[in-house]
């Protein structure tokens, strides 16, 4: 069990429930589940494009990611339906507490002028979409066998009903947000 599921379980969900005045503790938000999505545009043209996001993709999160296909062809970008333009990875239980333990602690200290993410991405249902500029800043990513450097969107899905909810549930689990001035 990772680390921080057991940290969830023996303290933070304890102090959600007092915190939020939830009497049943099955209705105390958690994480549901982290979507890795990773656009690569440059796929239209260049094929292997795709292949070198996928196994950056599979090195960052240790599973397989699935191409995601274009639902509508757009002529000034050239892209036709159904051609390849993306991947992305879902994690569940174990794996997702371990990839979030590992962003948190990890990877968004290493993001350069880095001073929290921001208390905005929510999207009123409880859910908090975060953007990543580069695949550099995991440590699974060896820098010398990167051609370009890819952004990718890591959108945390949790059980939570609003964003305030959502909120402390992401505090307490170590999410480092930027104080609102």
């Amino acid at each position: 069990m990772s680390r921080l599921l057991e940290r969830y379980k023996k303290e933070i969900l304890a102090e959600l429930e007092k915190e939020l005045d939830i009497a049943n503790p099955m209705a105390v938000p958690r994480l549901e589940k982290i979507v890795i999505n990773v656009g690569v545009g440059e796929a239209i043209q260049n094929a292997k494009a795709l292949d070198a996001a996928k196994l950056e993709l599979t090195q960052i999160t240790g599973q397989a990611p699935v191409v995601s296909r274009a639902k509508k062809s757009i002529s000034a970008f050239k892209l036709r339906k159904g051609l390849p333009i993306a991947c992305f990875v879902t994690l569940r239980q174990r794996r997702m507490y371990e990839f979030f333990d590992r962003l948190v602690n990890i990877v968004l200290p290493r993001v350069r002028d880095f001073r929290g993410v921001s208390p905005k991405a929510f999207d009123g249902r409880g859910n908090y979409t975060l953007g990543l500029r580069d695949q550099l800043v995991f440590p699974e990513i060896d820098y010398t066998k990167v051609e370009r450097p890819r952004g990718m969107n890591i959108t945390i899905v949790t059980t939570a009903r609003t964003d305030a909810e959502a909120q402390a549930l992401l505090k307490k689990l170590g999410m480092p947000f930027r104080e609102t001035a």
